[in-house]
Order: C-alpha cells, then structure tokens, then sequence
C-alpha cells in the first residue's frame, strides 16, 4: 500500500478529506493506493533537448476545459533495452505561479493502460533541470484525478506521449470499493 516517501505522501493526501480527490463513498473504505513495487530499473536518466520557441497550444482535457501547454523539451532515454522519447510539457497557469513556475509535467501512455492501469495514462511531475538531463522516475507515475472523481478536468494524454512496453512502476488502477 506504501513503501516509498513517494507513495506514503499520496496515500496520506488521499486519505485526508480534506484534499483527497477521492469521492465521499470511496473514501470512507480508503485504505491506501495500489502500486507496482519499486523497481529502479524504471529510474531514468534521460537526455533532453530543450525546445526555445515552442508555442502555447490547447491541450485537450475530459471536461470542455483546454489547458494552455508548450513542449518545454523532449527527453529521450532508453527503458528496457529500447529507446524511446516523450514530449515534457510546461503549463502557462504553473509558469505564472510562485510555487510552481519551475514545475514541468509529463503524461505518458503505455501497455499496461486499461488492464493493469488507469486506460487514460498517467502522469510524472518534474521539476526545470539546470543541466541537459533530467531523472524520470515511472516509479512516480501517478493517475490523474479524474480517475477517482469525474469532476476533475484532466489533460488527455498526447499520442505522441506513447511507450510501447509496460511500465510496471507507479500507481495502479484505482478499484472503488
């Protein structure tokens, strides 16, 4: 239920009412979040390649809501054996914040989509790197909070955000009691 810092925090903001994402019935038989166990071969080192001029686009989300994005880099790494690359994105909203200006998101969609994990994706937070790495913990991977409560507006993940291989790392899918 919780063996990382990582995921005791989440399982402590998902069982306190009052910042739990979590629907009133489902909390009541909370017990804490199902994850994948650690596993440090799904901690990355990635090269990135900052992206300059990217301009602000609509991000779809599951409500009528558009979040305002740009690519802040692309990161390209090996998971694996394989080689892969994910967009990272900057949020316009996050950027204009004191508290998370330096704050990056990276949606990602993998094989364990709709059986082991959440079907939309999952999500990693990143922080702005001072070099041209930066570490991608999938250990970290977390479901967007539309996936306990329909009343969240999450970012849809972008195809091109795709890894073709199970990442068995992160948070499951969350099953209501």
């Amino acid at each position: 239920m919780g063996e990382t810092p990582f995921q005791i925090n989440l399982n402590n903001t998902y069982k306190d009412a009052s910042k739990s994402p979590l629907k009133a019935k489902d909390l009541k038989n909370f017990e804490g979040l199902d994850f994948f166990k650690f596993d440090s071969t799904y901690v990355v080192i990635a090269r990135i390649k900052r992206q300059a001029k990217a301009e602000w686009f609509n991000m779809k989300t599951t409500t009528e809501r558009l979040s305002r994005e740009r690519i802040y880099a692309v990161a390209k790494f090996q998971l694996k054996g394989k080689d892969f690359k994910l967009n990272i994105y900057q949020g316009e909203e996050n950027m204009n914040s004191e508290d998370y200006k330096d704050y990056l998101f990276l949606p990602f969609l993998d094989n364990t989509n709709g059986e082991e994990t959440y079907a939309g994706g999952r999500y990693i937070d990143l922080k702005i790197p001072d070099e041209h790495t930066i570490e991608i913990d999938f250990n970290k991977a977390y479901n967007p909070l539309c996936a306990y409560n329909e009343k969240f507006s999450c970012p849809i993940v972008p195809r091109v955000n795709y890894l073709d291989l199970k990442v068995e790392a992160g948070v499951k899918a969350f099953s209501k009691n």
